[in-house]
């Protein structure tokens, strides 16, 4: 079998017991030997500022290497007034600059959003649909996946319990490990 691609799972959520961080995770597990998924939390990526583009600093560089040497891009966010959590567009800044050097180009996407609400997350899900073309590779269309309801779906470990919630996981990274191979073709 050949290697495993390697896709970079970006966690929009910097809580310490953040639900998008147990999903990510959970994906990690769920996800078929053709991915390597690296989950990457927000932590340390310092504020984007366009003063610094020259001389950028050290965690800028290190963020865009990580997204450069992977196959693909999965973002994984909760939903923050009807958006996505600032730390996660300053990640974006962060990796989709230069000007017309964005980390982010020719990387296929996914988007999984979720909340502990009713909606899901959709409008996260549906403001990355909006930021990312012209600065990333395509992103997966179908299926899309908004999650709902997810504060109850682990354990005291991190473990997800919800039957419902592994299913729909399962379909989704499956359905993006084909997107993917697709994609690097």
């Amino acid at each position: 079998m050949a290697s495993p691609f390697n896709i970079v799972v970006i966690v929009g959520s910097i809580r310490k017991e953040s639900f998008t961080l147990k999903i990510a995770n959970a994906l990690a597990r769920l996800a078929p030997a053709s991915l390597q998924l690296d989950v990457v939390t927000l932590h340390g990526i310092s504020f984007f500022n366009q003063d610094l583009e020259a001389n950028p600093p050290a965690d800028w560089l290190a963020f865009r290497e990580k997204i450069q040497k992977s196959a693909g891009v999965l973002f994984v966010t909760p939903e923050y007034n009807r958006s996505i959590p600032g730390v996660l567009k300053n990640a974006i800044d962060v990796a989709s600059r230069p000007y017309g050097k964005s980390s982010f180009l020719g990387k296929p996407i996914g988007i999984v959003s979720n909340s502990p609400g009713p909606l899901g997350g959709v409008n996260a899900a549906k403001h990355l649909q909006n930021i990312l073309p012209g600065i990333s590779g395509p992103i997966l269309g179908q299926p899309e996946i908004y999650l709902n309801g997810v504060g109850d779906a682990f354990d005291d470990k991190a473990q997800l319990t919800k039957e419902s919630l592994q299913k729909v996981l399962a379909q989704y990274i499956d359905a993006f490990a084909a997107f993917i191979e697709r994609q690097n073709r």
